[in-house]
């Protein structure tokens, strides 16, 4: 067994170090269970592949509430085994999405600053039963001090009747000082969260938790499974350009600063790559506030571009999570994770300013986004937390690339098969073909305006042809609609395998 007694600094819970199958063992039928994770970044891993080995000889399920997506140690052990009844609140596991897409388990798709408070309110049809979670040391006082991400920990903790830590030596301990934790009340004691700047510290630099409360500890030395990005192609950078030029014209109308508002980009090789297309601007003390630190706020970071980033974990590619522990002294001086319903709060990302940066499956004439479903039906990840952040940003920019299938889907289309976002949301399209600037305009005037910029030359005859006809057969009604045709696009994929008319 890995030695973890030095990262235990209260030497009385040294007893309750134990195996990992020990704790799994504590386990029940029918148990929520909290854990610790928001993308494949700081989540249990020990215990959960020992719980999938004892599924395997006794099966049952259990409800997983976490973060956000996890690694394979976690979602995959234990869909490996058939062993998740309901999973809430965001997944890019490809077995859970084949079985929930297929009806084998229910999954809770929820805006991720909601996540951590309906738990605490009860809503979730109970209590938190286990909480397990990772940690790279135990303080004197039995207090928790994380890894890579903070996700909804803090709540799991404050809420189970047991927790289980795993100490990974994997995790640096120079991550400790890297967090900031802080759980707002609950109505009607809630009060204003007291953050006015990206770089402030309202917490503490560990979970409250306390001796009691911690039931086992295990010892685990698996590393974070974190993906890789795409290349950046010619697509992201097109996109990235074609932001960077908007906002130089927003600084010169007078409605940004020199070094703009601060940044949220969503998850993804397309978000990452917008944000890259900042080290090469003449943009300079970009602030972050956002869910996911990736390799392009790295990259921000090493080019002297980045005066401060706060997010609620590390989801770096593995050659960036190296980067990371080689430099984590420098960036500890630039960079704060807080618990997922600060860092996605509506409240700050209001006050703050946000400028939202997020990606869509694919977005309609009238400027409702699908973020979540494929045709409408299959749900590919989650909405994760565009939502908290489109609402409520400064600015809301969406991107997507205008064709998916190799040209043959339009990603422009006259209407959404899944609302996810508004049209009353957004202000901001991107595509590689242009940008739509939607502010201040009528549905009839943001078609115009999409087809025109965003559109793919391949569709914008049939996005035209369609918006021309919908005007007068409802005789140019607000939001012009054929609704006999209105989802034709979606029916005609998947009757021919092309949006293309034949």
């Amino acid at each position: 067994m890995i030695d973890i007694r030095d990262r235990v600094r209260n030497k009385e819970l040294h007893a309750k170090i134990v195996s990992a199958e020990e704790a799994a063992a504590f386990i029940k039928p029918g148990m929520n269970i909290g854990a610790s994770g928001f993308t494949p970044a700081g989540y249990p891993k020990a215990v959960p592949l020992a719980l999938a080995e004892r599924m395997k000889k006794e099966p049952f399920q259990i409800n997983l509430w976490t973060g956000a997506s996890v690694g394979k140690e976690l979602d995959g052990a234990l869909m490996e085994v058939g062993g998740i009844a309901r999973r809430m609140p965001y997944q890019t596991n490809n077995d859970l999405r084949k079985a929930l897409n297929a009806g084998k388990l229910e999954y809770f798709d929820l805006h991720l600053s909601h996540s951590a408070q309906m738990v605490r309110y009860g809503f979730l049809g109970g209590k938190v039963d286990v909480a397990i979670v990772e940690a790279c040391a135990i303080t004197e006082e039995g207090h928790i001090i994380p890894t890579t991400s903070m996700g909804n920990t803090a709540s799991f903790v404050q809420e189970a009747d047991v927790v289980i830590v795993e100490v990974n030596t994997s995790q640096p301990l120079e991550l400790e000082g890297m967090h900031d934790v802080y759980t707002p009340e609950d109505p009607p004691h809630r009060k204003a969260i007291p953050l006015c700047k990206v770089d402030e510290r309202i917490g503490t630099p560990y979970i409250p938790c306390g001796p009691d409360k911690i039931k086992y500890i295990v010892a685990c030395d698996i590393k974070d499974d974190v993906r890789g990005f795409a290349p950046i192609d010619d697509d992201s950078k097109k996109m990235s350009e074609l932001a960077i030029e908007f906002f130089h014209q927003e600084i010169k109308a007078g409605r940004l600063p020199k070094n703009l508002l601060p940044l949220q980009s969503g998850v993804g090789s397309v978000a990452n790559a917008v944000v890259t297309g900042f080290v090469n601007s003449d943009f300079e003390n970009l602030e972050v506030f956002t869910e996911v630190i990736q390799d392009g706020m790295l990259d921000l970071a090493d080019a002297g571009k980045l005066r401060f980033a706060s997010g609620t974990s590390f989801s770096p590619s593995p050659e960036g999570l190296e980067r990371l522990y080689q430099n984590i002294d420098e960036y500890r001086t630039k960079m704060v994770l807080r618990p997922q319903e600060i860092s996605n709060s509506p409240e700050l990302a209001r006050r703050l300013g946000i400028i939202a940066m997020n990606t869509a499956i694919e977005f309609d004439i009238y400027g409702n986004v699908n973020s979540t479903h494929i045709m409408g039906s299959k749900m590919m990840n989650g909405i994760g937390g565009s939502g908290d952040f489109a609402r409520n940003g400064y600015l809301t920019m969406f991107f997507s690339t205008s064709t998916a299938k190799d040209g043959a889907i339009s990603s422009i289309v006259p209407f959404v098969s899944h609302v996810d976002h508004s049209e009353h949301d957004i202000d901001v399209f991107v595509t590689e073909q242009g940008l739509a600037d939607v502010r201040g305009l009528s549905p009839r005037e943001r078609a115009k305006v999409i087809i025109e910029n965003c559109a793919h030359p391949d569709f914008k005859p049939m996005l035209l042809d369609y918006y021309e006809r919908a005007c007068k057969a409802t005789k140019n009604a607000h939001t012009p609609h054929i609704l006999s045709e209105a989802l034709s696009w979606h029916v005609r994929f998947q009757e021919t395998g092309t949006m293309k008319l034949k």
